[in-house]
Formats: C-alpha cells, sequence, structure tokens
C-alpha cells in the first residue's frame, strides 16, 4: 500500500517541479518581450541583449576594471601571441617619418609606441611622424600615458603623441587630418561599427588608410572547438586569478563570438567609403587585420 502512495507524491513533485520550470520560462520571455516592446534599439553585450544606451558604460566599466592588469593579461591569454600579431599590423600599415597617426581605442599605447619606434628607425632623417591615441576610457588612458613617461621615457605633453580622451563614434576631430587610422582589439566594443567606420573614414586625408586589427572567426572546425573551450574554460578562470576580475574576459570571449566574420566585416568597411579593402587572417583567423583606402 506504501509504495503506489509513494509514487503517487514522486509522480506529483514531478508535475509541480514541470509546471514551475514552465512558470519561470514565461516569466523570463515575459520580461524579455517586455524590454522589446521599452525600445526596439537593442544590442549585444557579449551573449546579453541590452538597450543601446546601456552598451557604452557596460564597455566603460569593463575597461575601467582591467586597465591596470590589461598588458599583463594579453600576455598571459595569448602566451603573448598578441605582441608579434601587433608588430605584424604595424608592419603592414608601413608608416613613414611623416605619417600622422590616429589610434583609436588605443588608451595603453601598445600600437602608438610600435609606430613610434618603426618611424624612428627608418633613417637619420628628422622625424616629424605624429600619433594621436583616442580612448573613451579615462583609465586606460592613465596607462598609456604612464607607460609613456615610465618605459619610454617620454614626457608629456609631446609634439610627437598626444593622448585623447574619445568616442569612436563621434571623435572630436576635423575632417581629412590624418594619413592612417588604426584601431587594435576596440572595435567590436563600440555600440555601432557603422558610426565608427564613417568616423574614420571622414577624418583621413584623402589616400589616407583605414587598418584595424580584431579578433575574428576560425574557420577549421576542430580548431574552432579547441578555441572554444580555452575561451569559456580557461580565460574567464585566468582572469579571476591575474586580475581578480572573471566577468571582463567572460565578456570578452562572448564579444568575439558576436563579431562579423571576415567576409561580413569586409562589406560592412566598403559600405563606410573605403576602396580597395582586403582583410588577412593571423593564427588560422584568430585575428584578421583588415585594410581599407579612402580614395
Amino acid at each position: 500500500m506504501n509504495l503506489p502512495r509513494k509514487l503517487y507524491k514522486l509522480n506529483l513533485l514531478s508535475k509541480i517541479n514541470s509546471m514551475s520550470r514552465h512558470v519561470i520560462l514565461c516569466q523570463r520571455w515575459n520580461h524579455s518581450d517586455q524590454s522589446t516592446l521599452h525600445s526596439d534599439k537593442t544590442t549585444h553585450f557579449g551573449f546579453e541583449t541590452v538597450q543601446e544606451e546601456e552598451k557604452t558604460g557596460k564597455v566603460y566599466e569593463v575597461f575601467e576594471n582591467v586597465a591596470k592588469s590589461y598588458d599583463t593579461m594579453n600576455d598571459a591569454m595569448s602566451f603573448g601571441i598578441h605582441r608579434l600579431w601587433k608588430d605584424i599590423f604595424i608592419d603592414r600599415l608601413g608608416p613613414t617619418h611623416d605619417s600622422k597617426l590616429l589610434d583609436v581605442a588605443g588608451g595603453t599605447g601598445d600600437i602608438a609606441f610600435r609606430f613610434l619606434n618603426t618611424v624612428d628607425n627608418l633613417s637619420s632623417k628628422q622625424c616629424a611622424a605624429h600619433v594621436t591615441v583616442a580612448d573613451i576610457n579615462r583609465a586606460m588612458l592613465d596607462v598609456g600615458e604612464q607607460r609613456a613617461r615610465d618605459l619610454f621615457k617620454i614626457e608629456l605633453p609631446n609634439p610627437r603623441i598626444q593622448f585623447v580622451e574619445a568616442n569612436a563614434e563621434e571623435l572630436p576631430i576635423e575632417d581629412n587630418s590624418y594619413s592612417a587610422y588604426t584601431i587594435a582589439f576596440g572595435i567590436r566594443n563600440v555600440t555601432h561599427i557603422d558610426k565608427a567606420l564613417r568616423e574614420a573614414y571622414r577624418v583621413l586625408r584623402p589616400g589616407g588608410r583605414f587598418l584595424c586589427l580584431e579578433f575574428s572567426h576560425v574557420n577549421n572546425s576542430m580548431l574552432q572547438w579547441a578555441y572554444d573551450q580555452y575561451s569559456f574554460q580557461v580565460i574567464p578562470v585566468m582572469g579571476q586569478l591575474i586580475a581578480g576580475q572573471w566577468k571582463p574576459y567572460q565578456y570578452l570571449v562572448e564579444s568575439i563570438r558576436q563579431f562579423p566574420n571576415q567576409e561580413e566585416f569586409k562589406a560592412m568597411i566598403e559600405s563606410a567609403g573605403f576602396q580597395y579593402v582586403t582583410y588577412e587572417n593571423l593564427t588560422f583567423g584568430v585575428v584578421a587585420i583588415h585594410s581599407g583606402f579612402k580614395l
């Protein structure tokens, strides 16, 4: 007599749990639906859907939290390969002694310092090259300015380099001002990538070059599986251990998956007005260099 009663109770509990899950799912759906009704201007923040006006603040907070450990984490996550990627990036840019570069989302100065070192090594000519480092995040710029003083012995202000707090979508820069525009590992964090690309086109001189280094899409399925395992299982843990933050690095790996693939991003660059648009995969497509010219 006890066995059927126990089975009945178990069956009843199973039904209750099932109904509870259904209610929770409905609540989640309704919450999502209400958010959509509230505003149709949504975007992604990693795998999370947020209102467009929220994303800039969320990205700002991410980089503010990791600014001091940013370069250390880059070394750890990529096993130092990010340095090689950036060296190749500057090599592809091919700066000259009179180049005028705008490096966007470059707060810590990694690209800017490579640029200056390259032009300094070109010849004995007096170097007239200049780089403006623009970043929306003050904490990242502070790191770059400190590196300029401590590592490169550059006194600020300096006619060769300046650091400017600016949004890639609304640059406080005159039209046709720069011979080159670079952005490394930054454009996927922009809310409106199309606006940032149009701004890049606007501030470049005729004949100027756009160059973007960004995480991209691996085409080999086996390599993609291994890359995903490392990205989602290791990188956030590494972030917690090294930087004391795991959420920014969870966002990092999610934002990479949300970024357009090589062909899609190429089409976006062309839509902004650039011509002779190409891309070059590095490390099997883990990152790609995208290039275009304003003619």
